[in-house]
């Protein structure tokens, strides 16, 4: 199936989800944290299928795939709040990959007991995927968290969405590049395309880049009135980019320490408040205006709405390769709660996650 052709038939859950009465306010926003818990807890997927490579695809070591250069690497966060989100975004990864056998995937997990538990994550993506390759990484949330500060919305605070700032660290050396994805997006293309991306030269990130945002609203006039601090971006462009859909060259990133210079501003950040808006401004600060530009039918971003009402929104115009539902609302807590929005029909066909409404064949 190719990127451009979105022919999904909206399966039959779906549409008995729609029949059903609505639920409280506070279910439709995934804010109420009664109901969050006994989802989280009784969350149950089912198996899906396995898939396997073509006839042309090249041999691949399943015992050093985790190293091998030959593989497309994926890196993922894995928590229970949005394990419903990954399981969707791994099998999208799978069903539209040409070498489906050479996928590696590096998931990282927050050590912290209150946002996540390794063996019950682990052991739902080996009942689901017994095939898959892949290894999940504890990720020590407490060294970032003293340089979080307070964003426009409380899901861009969590440590573990600061766990992309640490991959070069987390995944071990032998994996040079690496595509990053967040758990809120399908792929309906072959994830090695983006793989292949070409960076070259001193380059070490590429992502979907938008120059025509208001590049202006991610700092504060704090920010923009201190000469020292907007000189930042003399002689760059000023383009906003999506760090939910990265490829990274790792090795790069650990040569050029970017880790660090990424956590000098968000020290800064600690003593004067010059940004609102999560792990992004950082990585803005460091990296805009020097990435490489992938094609934006690798991002249709914004399909979860504002940060602040999460609101339906229609497809950009152009070809799609990956349906990504940045912003407040996403598609599962909305399906959940009688009050999905169009696209997230496009999405469902993907939810593995077994309800008294799934038809198994």
């Amino acid at each position: 199936m190719t990127g451009s052709s979105l022919r999904f038939l909206v399966p039959l859950s779906f549409l008995l989800l729609l029949s059903l009465g609505p639920l409280s306010s506070a279910a439709e926003d995934g804010s109420g944290p009664t109901l969050q818990g006994r989802r989280q807890k009784r969350q149950q997927f089912k198996e899906a299928p396995e898939f396997y490579n073509s006839p042309d695809c090249p041999t691949v070591d399943s015992d050093e795939i985790l190293c091998s250069p030959a593989a497309v690497h994926v890196a993922m966060t894995l928590d229970t709040q949005y394990l419903r989100g990954s399981m969707a975004a791994i099998l999208s990864i799978l069903q539209h990959s040409a070498c489906p056998e050479n996928v590696a995937f590096h998931f990282v997990s927050s050590t912290s007991t209150s946002t996540s538990n390794s063996t019950l994550l682990r052991s739902t993506i080996v009942a689901s995927f017994p095939y898959l390759k892949f290894k999940v990484y504890p990720f020590d949330d407490s060294s970032v968290a003293r340089l979080i500060s307070s964003s426009i919305r409380s899901a861009l605070d969590c440590p573990l969405n600061y766990a992309r700032i640490y991959l070069a660290n987390i995944i071990p050396p032998c994996v040079r590049r690496v595509v990053y994805l967040d758990s809120d997006l399908v792929l309906v293309d072959d994830i090695a395309k983006l793989s292949a991306t070409p960076l070259g030269g001193s380059t070490i990130l590429a992502a979907p880049e938008y120059c025509n945002a208001n590049f202006t609203a991610y700092f504060t006039p704090t920010f923009w009135s201190n000469p020292s601090l907007s000189s930042t971006f003399s002689g760059r462009k000023r383009c906003y980019f999506n760090t939910g859909v990265m490829v990274i060259d790792l090795a790069g990133w650990r040569t050029g320490d970017y880790t660090t210079k990424i956590e000098e501003w968000m020290e800064l950040q600690k003593r004067m408040r010059i940004y609102e808006l999560g792990s992004l401004p950082p990585f803005l600060l460091v990296f805009a205006g020097r990435i490489v530009s992938v094609d934006h039918r690798w991002n249709q971003h914004g399909l979860g709405g504002d940060n602040f009402w999460g609101l339906c929104r229609d497809l950009h115009p152009g070809p799609v390769s990956l349906l990504h539902w940045s912003g407040k609302g996403k598609p599962w807590v909305r399906l959940d709660a009688n009050r999905p929005c169009p696209l997230d029909a496009l999405w469902s066909p993907y939810d593995l996650l077994q309800t008294p409404f799934s038809l198994d064949s």
